[in-house]
């Protein structure tokens, strides 16, 4: 029998140990309408055949404690040999009430623990193996700048992952597809720097020469691609948050700080190491290995 007494008319159910007894309780506090109608209910009941009110969520009896005596006092506890968390579950069940709209079943996946760390060494593996084909393809193409495209992406990579571990950012299967855009880009930004820098050794410019300006003629079309990139991750991260799509938000986020740290990388790094006059050898090799390959 319903008696209009509802989750609405309950102030507050929270778990805590009786005074006496020192055994876990759950205590209830109803409004003005709900101490009314749950003082009558109890004096109707206490002591009769009938001594007991079931309390229900979602249609399911979650319990159905006894009444002992008439309580018109507005705030009731409830014995019952619980274990501390097992109230504590109970009253979180009665803070929460009856869910305002039915649930319903979208997918269903069994996923083995052992799945995880599998999913990481592997992940780890071929990052290893990528990042190695692309050093080796860069040094052997482009010899000392390659070496110091290598050196930049190692730096570009340390960087993101320090990001990565200070927001914190959770890697996901999307978010690795990411990244590993991000590196993409890095290199590609390094390719257009070099295959500048041919142009100018070409026409006869000194290797310092060929680097200042090869970076600057590299960099409108560095900045244009990364920057129509960063609105396209805009874009995506603003739909996906309004529609509740945490995995494309979570590939923009990921792709959004690779490729600003790309960028960083491309121009600074790369360039920085390359314009060190100490390294004469290194001078000397590029722009003989630059010569010969414009030839």
């Amino acid at each position: 029998e319903d008696f209009g007494l509802g989750g609405d008319n309950l102030s507050r159910a929270y778990a805590s140990l009786h005074a006496q007894s020192d055994q876990p309780i759950i205590n209830l506090e109803f409004d003005s309408l709900g101490t009314r109608l749950f003082g009558e209910k109890t004096t109707e009941i206490a002591g009769s055949l009938t001594d007991s009110i079931a309390i229900f969520l979602d249609d399911q009896e979650l319990i159905a404690p006894v009444v002992r005596t008439p309580i018109t006092t507005g705030t009731a506890i409830i014995e019952g040999g619980f274990t501390l968390e097992r109230a504590q579950d109970i009253s979180l069940l009665l803070e929460g009430g009856r869910l305002p709209f039915p649930i319903t079943l979208i997918q269903e996946r069994s996923v083995d623990a052992i799945l995880g760390s599998d999913s990481l060494a592997k992940s780890v593996l071929a990052g290893i193996v990528g990042f190695a084909l692309v050093f080796l393809f860069m040094t052997l193409y482009y010899r000392v700048p390659g070496l110091v495209a290598s050196i930049a992406l190692l730096i570009y990579t340390a960087f993101v992952l320090a990001i990565f571990k200070l927001l914190p950012v959770t890697l996901t299967l999307s978010g690795v597809a990411a990244t590993i855009l991000s590196v993409g880009m890095a290199v590609d930004a390094n390719v257009l720097i070099f295959e500048r820098m041919k142009d100018e050794l070409r026409n006869g410019r000194t290797l310092i020469g060929a680097i200042n300006i090869g970076f600057n003629r590299a960099w409108p079309a560095i900045r244009d691609s990364n920057v129509s990139t960063l609105i396209t991750c805009a874009i995506l991260y603003y739909f996906s948050n309004q529609l509740g799509t945490t995995i494309v938000q979570g590939f923009a986020a990921t792709l959004a700080i690779g490729v600003m740290i790309s960028m960083f990388s491309a121009i600074m790094v790369s360039r920085t190491i390359l314009r060190v006059n100490r390294f004469d050898w290194a001078r000397k090799t590029a722009g003989r290995v630059c010569a010969d390959r414009s030839i």
